[in-house]
C-alpha cells in the first residue's frame, strides 16, 4: 500500500508541476529576476548620478547622523555613531517605482488594452445575437397576438381569406 501511495504522492506532485499556474509563475520569477538588473542598472547608471549631480555621485552618500559623532573609526573601519542611510531607501524607492512604471506601461496596459478588444468583439458577437434573439420573441408575440385576435375577432372565425386557419389553441388569455 505505501508503494501505491508513493506513486499517488509523485504523481499528484508531477500534475502540480506540469499545471500551467506553475510553470507560468516560474518563468515570471525568471524574467523578473532578469528585469530586476536592467531595472537596478538603470538606476545606478543613469538616475542616480543624474540626481547625483546636486550632490554627491552615489545615491547611497546621503546620509543623516542621528547620534554623533558620525565617522568610521581609522582603526577598525567601523561606522561610529548612528547614522541614518536615507540616500539607500530613495535608491530602492526610485527602483521600485521605475520598475512599476515599466511593468505598468509596457505590459499592463497594452494587455488590458488588447483584452478590452477581444471582450468589445466578444460582447458585439453577443449583442447581434442577443439582438436576433429579442426579434424573433417580438415576431412570435406578434404572431400570438394576431392568432388571439383572429379567434375573438369581430367575425368569430377563422381567417381563411389570408390563408390562416386558427387551431384553437393558444398560450395565455382564455380560449374563447
Amino acid at each position: 500500500m505505501s508503494e501505491k501511495k508513493k506513486e499517488s504522492v509523485l504523481a499528484g506532485f508531477k500534475a502540480f508541476l506540469m499545471r500551467g499556474n506553475v510553470v507560468d509563475l516560474a518563468v515570471a520569477v525568471v524574467i523578473g529576476a532578469a528585469f530586476t538588473n536592467i531595472v537596478n542598472s538603470l538606476v545606478k547608471g543613469i538616475i542616480g548620478p543624474l540626481i547625483g549631480a546636486f550632490g554627491t555621485k552615489s545615491l547611497d552618500g546621503y546620509t543623516s547622523c542621528l547620534k554623533g559623532p558620525c565617522s568610521i573609526d581609522p582603526k577598525s573601519g567601523e561606522p561610529v555613531g548612528v547614522n541614518i542611510l536615507w540616500g539607500a531607501v530613495l535608491n530602492a524607492a526610485l527602483t521600485f517605482l521605475i520598475t512599476a512604471a515599466v511593468v505598468y506601461f509596457l505590459m499592463v496596459l497594452p494587455m488590458a488594452k488588447y483584452l478590452a478588444k477581444v471582450e468589445a468583439r466578444r460582447k458585439a458577437k453577443e449583442g447581434v445575437h442577443e439582438t436576433l434573439e429579442v426579434t424573433e420573441l417580438e415576431v412570435l408575440k406578434e404572431i400570438r397576438d394576431n392568432l388571439v385576435a383572429q379567434r375573438t375577432g369581430s367575425n368569430g372565425g377563422p381567417d381563411v381569406a389570408n390563408g390562416h386557419e386558427g387551431t384553437g389553441q393558444h398560450r395565455g388569455g382564455s380560449a374563447g
